[in-house]
């Protein structure tokens, strides 16, 4: 009891510092976290590597290919969070800690009983299976070097590992854990570019004679005219690992003056997607290289990206040579240069250059989208609008329709654009209804068979899109879950039970008619109950389950059955 009181005034204190924002200094910050495992770290993966559509939000460190390694709290603090299947992080723990900061140790094979605990009260206080715990400060509180889960292989992860995430407490934002850690990471092995690409700005700019995006080689002779970005290719690299990671830091100097630096310590979890302007996403596309611009496209407020008042664009407007230097560095400091020259030369043929690019241009349907502004676009039977902040650049779309072909078809097929163009975040699509259905509430658009929503409003359908060049359309679900039994062996239960139309959005279950927990089991289609977690006590006699699932048009089936435990 004593022990118990004491660790309540501790956390008490604890909740008040955190609500009053108490300060720490960094370098104190800092030497308050330990590693999460009891073995040297080796990573998989850092912080801020560019994937498509998001920043890598954490570091991936290795668990020697298996799963079942213990994992360990960094830093004194309280149990905030615990979730299964959400967010692609497999189970997952979130640690809030009295400097600010929380830890979330993501694709665990499962937690220790204590948290696991903490989990189970929480869904049955509240009667959801959804595996998304919201904690106080006094209800699992943690010390640093307690362990806390296995490690495992759930979520999105394609080999074991534990991916370790450190977020602003109050603004959730997402910080590098390589300075939380760096005493326990050992790496003297510099940042290495692979290739350098050039970016005429306009059709009356030139590299080395043309006006499109081109790789070139520093050894060379390059030339260029007016407004030029330049990208890098470059990955880093640690001693007895055959991994590559994300540059942290990138400085681009012309005649000796910084026109852009990218410092990726600190990154918004809203500006995930701008990954795809930083980055050139099609060249990604087609290639599986991330270039990243040395320069902003003019709707990318990337926090980690500075530049001169040209957003990092080369004028090369003097006919001289031009002195160009990379810097590349990683957090302990391990250094590359790359430097190269480029002579401005006035081209001599750059009328005809230009006439040639807007006949090009000219074919094809096209529609212009300002980045600056909302833009809309409307077809028989749709509307598209995309709001002012969607797009870093102005855009040319080239739509087209796919007429239905079926007398019953509920829509024609739309396209946007003719290659993948991603949007920073969701805009809106309306489609009109083209056939009679029994029930409108059970329309909704699809994109490749995925649900993107479905108001239903005087014979049109709204959906959500973040991709320009998929194809999206009406569909109808009026079919319900399907649930079939795996096991009614106790003490553990498994169902199957999926969506194909619209997709599952949620479930519950009943014995004897009081809520028990059925959780979702990782990377498949199962719904299982141990129910020497539950309230129920083996006695023997025979129980009534009732499953009730329900899909995105709020259509439902329920499953009866009876076992004995």
């Amino acid at each position: 009891m004593r022990n118990e009181l004491k660790m309540n005034r501790l956390f008490l204190s604890f909740a008040f510092l955190c609500a009053a924002n108490f300060s720490f200094s960094h370098s104190l910050i800092l030497s308050i976290f330990h590693s999460p495992v009891d073995y040297e770290i080796s990573l998989a993966g850092n912080f801020g590597e560019p994937r498509p559509h998001h920043f890598h939000g954490g570091l991936d460190i290795k668990t020697e290919g298996r799963e079942g390694k213990h994992i360990y709290a960094i830093g004194d603090g309280y149990v905030s969070r615990v979730t299964s299947g959400l967010y692609g992080f497999g189970n997952a723990v979130y640690i809030t800690h009295p400097s600010g900061h929380t830890s979330v140790y993501c694709h665990l094979k499962s937690f220790s009983p204590r948290i696991r605990a903490a989990l189970l009260r929480y869904q049955y206080q509240h009667q959801t299976s959804v595996s998304d715990a919201r904690l106080s400060p006094l209800d699992c509180p943690v010390s640093q070097g307690q362990f806390i889960a296995l490690s495992g292989n759930t979520g999105s992860s394609t080999a074991p590992h534990l991916h370790l995430e450190i977020h602003d407490t109050r603004t959730w934002d997402m910080l590098d854990p390589y300075p939380f850690l760096s005493d326990f990471i050992n790496d003297t092995v510099p940042p290495r570019a692979h290739g350098f690409m050039a970016c005429p700005q306009d059709k009356f700019s030139r590299f080395n004679g043309s006006s499109k995006f081109a790789v070139f080689y520093l050894q060379s002779t390059n030339t260029a005219w007016g407004r030029v970005g330049f990208a890098l290719w470059a990955d880093d690299y640690m001693q007895d690992s055959y991994n590559h990671y994300g540059v942290r830091e990138t400085h681009l100097l012309v005649d000796g003056k910084e026109v852009f630096s990218s410092c990726v310590d600190r990154i918004p979890v809203t500006h995930n997607r701008l990954v795809n302007s930083w980055g050139d996403y099609d060249h990604w596309l087609h290639r599986r290289a991330w270039y990243l611009r040395s320069y902003k496209e003019p709707g990318n407020n990337l926090s980690i990206l500075h530049t001169d008042q040209r957003r990092g664009i080369v004028d090369f407007s003097e006919e001289r040579d031009y002195h160009l230097e990379y810097i590349l560095r990683d957090y302990k400091n391990n250094e590359a240069r790359y430097a190269f020259t480029v002579h401005a030369q006035r081209p001599v043929d750059s009328n005809n250059s230009v006439s040639k690019d807007r006949d090009m241009t000219a074919a094809g349907l096209s529609v212009p989208f300002r980045w600056n502004q909302t833009n809309t676009y409307s077809l028989p039977g749709m509307q598209l609008i995309v709001p002012y902040g969607l797009l870093t650049r102005d855009v040319t779309i080239h739509p087209s329709i796919q007429e239905a072909t079926e007398i019953d078809a509920l829509s024609d097929a739309f396209t946007f654009h003719d290659a993948s163009l991603p949007l920073v975040s969701d805009a809106s699509v309306s489609i009109s209804v083209q056939a009679p259905v029994e029930d409108p509430s059970k329309l909704y658009v699809t994109s490749g068979g995925k649900y993107m929503g479905g108001e239903y409003d005087d014979g049109w359908v709204k959906g959500h899109l973040r991709e320009l060049g998929a194809t999206y359309q009406l569909a109808y679900d009026a079919e319900p879950p399907r649930i079939s039994e795996l096991s009614l062996n106790a003490p553990r239960l498994a169902l199957s039970c999926s969506d194909k139309e619209s997709g599952l959005d949620s479930w519950t279950a009943t014995i004897d008619g009081r809520f028990v927990v059925f959780e979702s089991v990782e990377k498949s289609s199962t719904f299982s109950c141990d129910l020497r977690e539950t309230w129920l006590p083996r006695s023997g006699k025979t129980h009534q389950l009732l499953f009730t699932a329900t899909d995105n048009r709020h259509n439902s089936r329920t499953y009866q059955a009876s076992f004995v435990y």
